[in-house]
């Protein structure tokens, strides 16, 4: 259980941040350069850069170096960690809310 929560807490620090939100965004169209994805961020590349080391870090981004070109892809199935951990606090909330509803549906037949 605590390898799966320091995997989930990476995954959530390198998505807190907007630039790397619109980072993940945009690759879920599909892989582009480094280069490409900078040109709508306004910062410098080696400011850019700590970003792409972040997602890359968490594991929610893979890159690959072609001659001078660097490209970055999504890692779907990275994504699965934060959708597996919505999934059981999903069934949780709506288990008490069922048990709620319970409560107050058997207080007002009272």
């Amino acid at each position: 259980m605590a390898q799966y929560s320091a995997e989930l807490d990476g995954v959530f620090v390198a998505l807190a941040d907007p630039t790397r939100r619109g980072v993940i965004r945009r690759l879920g169209r599909g892989p582009t350069s480094v280069g490409e994805l900078a040109r709508a961020f306004p910062m410098t590349l080696p400011s850019f850069m700590k970003h792409v080391r972040m997602l890359e870090s968490a594991g929610l981004i893979r890159t690959a170096k072609a001659g001078r070109v660097r490209t970055c892809a999504l890692n779907r199935e990275r994504l699965a960690v934060v959708d597996d951990w919505l999934a059981e606090e999903r069934r949780i909330w709506e288990e008490r809310t069922d048990r709620l509803e319970n409560l107050l549906m058997e207080e007002k037949s009272e």
